[in-house]
């Protein structure tokens, strides 16, 4: 008999892992995100209630699909339009041969790229794919966005009415159109692989499954899309963010920055897999003539990092001319607060300060600003406004490893 912990493990796991494909299944057969979302949900949620009576099946993966199909049948079925949606729902099991979905056959890539039409605002492409691939909760996508909850929400019910009402089709797009897609499909990719780097809320510090998700996602973009500079320069960012993810959290669960990090703990493969990237891509631009892009530039940057065989060995100089040139692209509070802290390696902490205060107005609900700033206030030695910053990044942030490490800072501090 298996436990009630044990089926609730299997329960979330199986959510993480088989939420994407499911719903990408679905959205593959039926045409109708909304079908596809509820459809998937009420098979998540008939698993709550019958693998505690009936135990765990074999194959949950194949449960949920089979079980989220039927859902979606009878819905249709539900609708005003009976006998019409009926006939639709039924094309699941013709034969007829299906049109055609593009040049790659992954449902998930499918999804990313009908999700990030260009009849889309940038916002709700990143947004409606990081909710039906990543599974990402509304209040997850919108602490990654800064914005209320609420906002969020409609957010995403207006995209996926868009779609519905546009007849956007469910494909990987021909190479005639597939630029002008590229760009929202990378930031939904980074999205999903920053929230599994670090989630932003929940018990569980990092959520490998998404992280490892975002890295296959961009495995099969550079299949696609083998000579994109941008496409090579995400995925060399994410291998090389990824490899120190052994050493990122302590056995405690406790939070452990860069600067602390054991260094041998690293995973040297995904590093060299990095830099190999970066390598190609600095002479293919070289080669073409091609400033590099903001991937490339970030990928840069962690290759500077990685190099370093200790933190004090860092080139910061060579870091803060990096983000001087991604600020070129994207002048974003987010690249200015990073090259700020840069900034406060190579001319001091109140340097870096006087930037970062810059970013006040913009930044004051995002946990990352305090979170520097009371760093940098403590090596000011201004105690008291450390504390108080320290505060307010503690009460910001969701994850349970960063609350850990900033409250450790804090009651370091001696006044």
């Amino acid at each position: 008999m298996t436990g009630p912990t044990t089926v609730a493990q299997a329960i979330t796991g199986a959510h993480r892992e088989e939420w994407a494909p499911v719903v990408a299944s679905l959205a593959r057969r039926f045409g109708d995100l909304d079908v596809a979302e509820e459809a998937a949900a009420e098979a998540f949620a008939a698993a709550a209630e019958r693998w505690p009576r009936e135990g765990v099946p074999p194959n949950p993966g194949g449960w949920l699909a089979t079980t989220a199909t039927r859902k979606a049948i009878d819905r249709l079925r539900r609708e005003t339009q009976r006998d019409a949606k009926h006939q639709e729902a039924l094309i699941v099991y013709d034969d007829t041969p299906p049109e055609p979905t593009g040049p790659v056959e992954d449902d998930r890539l499918r999804l990313i790229f009908t999700c990030c039409h260009p009849a889309l605002a940038m916002e709700a492409r990143v947004a409606l794919t990081l909710r039906l691939l990543g599974g990402l909760t509304v209040a997850e996508i919108a602490r990654a966005f800064l914005v209320q909850e609420t906002t969020m929400a409609r957010r995403i019910t207006r995209a996926k009415t868009k779609i519905k009402a546009a007849h956007i089709p469910y494909r990987v797009p021909w190479a005639a159109d597939i630029r002008e897609r590229l760009a929202g499909v990378l930031a939904v990719v980074y999205l999903i692989f920053n929230e599994g780097y670090l989630a932003s809320e929940g018990d569980d510090p990092m959520r490998v499954d998404l992280s490892d998700e975002a890295i296959r996602l961009g495995r099969l973009l550079r299949t696609l899309l083998p000579d994109d500079g941008e496409v090579a320069g995400l995925l060399a960012l994410m291998l090389l963010t990824d490899a120190r993810r052994p050493a990122r959290v302590s056995r405690t669960g406790e939070l452990v920055t860069l600067d602390e990090q054991d260094r041998g703990a690293w995973n040297r493969a995904l590093i060299a897999e990095g830099n190999a990237l970066i390598r190609e891509r600095v002479e293919a631009t070289a080669t073409a003539g091609e400033p590099p892009g903001r991937y490339q530039l970030q990928a840069a940057i962690n290759a500077v990092h990685t190099d370093a065989p200790s933190a004090r060995d860092t080139d910061w100089s060579t870091v803060v001319a990096l983000y001087g040139r991604l600020m070129l692209l994207d002048p974003s509070p987010i690249v200015r607060l990073n090259r700020a802290v840069a900034v406060a390696e190579v001319d001091g902490p109140a340097v870096g300060l006087a930037e970062i205060d810059r970013l006040a107005d913009v930044l004051d609900g995002y946990h990352a600003f305090h979170a520097a700033r009371a760093d940098l206030l403590r090596r000011a030695r201004r105690g008291g406004e450390s504390r108080a910053a320290y505060d307010r990044a503690i009460g910001l942030t969701g994850n349970s490893a960063e609350r850990a490490y900033l409250t450790r800072r804090r009651d370091q501090l001696t006044s």
